[in-house]
């Protein structure tokens, strides 16, 4: 039985139609970031490709919904919502905490009778099996808005706005929670190809953290180093995109 309609649509939104679009593309957004961070990718590929992008609970027009701050019941819950749709092939592409969220959904996929993703894109994220001793989930809202300040990924404009600040915190708190309490299977790897996008300037990255994702990986893995901290991605979206597009194409190639 396919999902219902509604439940989809509450997880995944689609910017752009692709109806004839070869291939979908997963978008998965950082800690404290929605669905419409991709609206510029989705707009870039469409109608080529079908991009959709996961809206997580606790933000925008699911704020009134509890977030969830575990990685693994996130990643079951986007896995539940992704199962039915599976008339096309799948590529998955997660930036920062939606890296991993991309790679645990990955995992899923086969014990849930699914074909693997064809390709894994991770972007400022060091590999699942790296950790740092990070507490940004324990620090007060005044200084969680300075660590958001810091990377570069916010608005100015909502950092400034009390009340934008008191609907969006919770949600950043609880993503924080989520990725810095993970912890990866060491048995488990991917069975598809993996991409690794990072910034040269990123402060929670290091070069030798973002070639450790070939661990974590059956197949290829394939490091392109950009200009940019944490947020490279925004100043060189059309890198991003270029890059993005290679692999869907080389996809449809291998396909053909």
């Amino acid at each position: 039985m396919r999902q219902p309609t509604q439940h989809v649509e509450k997880w995944l939104r689609r910017f752009h139609p692709a109806p004839d679009g070869e291939t979908r593309l997963v978008c998965l957004p950082h800690a404290g970031g929605s669905a419409s961070f991709f609206h510029p990718v989705s707009k870039a590929l469409a109608p080529a490709v079908e991009v959709l992008a996961v809206q997580y609970p606790g933000r925008q027009d699911r704020r009134h919904e509890p977030a969830v701050d575990t990685i693994s019941d996130l990643a079951d819950q986007i896995l539940d919502t992704l199962r039915h749709l599976d008339d096309r092939p799948l590529v998955l592409f997660g930036h920062s905490m939606g890296a991993v969220l991309g790679y645990e959904v990955a995992l899923r996929m086969p014990a849930a009778g699914l074909p693997p993703p064809v390709h894994l894109v991770v972007s400022g994220r060091r590999a699942p099996s790296r950790y740092r001793d990070e507490r940004v989930r324990h620090l007060s809202d005044d200084r969680i808005v300075s660590e958001l300040r810091d990377l570069s990924g916010t608005e100015p404009a909502m950092l400034a706005d009390p009340e934008l600040l008191e609907m969006i915190l919770p949600a950043v708190r609880s993503d924080y929670r989520a990725i810095e309490t993970y912890r990866h299977a060491p048995d488990q790897r991917v069975d598809c190809p993996v991409t690794v996008l990072t910034g040269d300037r990123d402060s929670r990255v290091s070069l030798d953290e973002a070639h450790a994702w070939a661990e974590h990986t059956t197949g290829p893995m394939d490091l392109h180093v950009l200009p940019g901290g944490h947020f490279f991605l925004v100043d060189r979206s059309a890198d991003v995109i270029a890059k993005l597009r290679q692999v869907l194409s080389a996809r449809a190639a291998r396909s053909s």
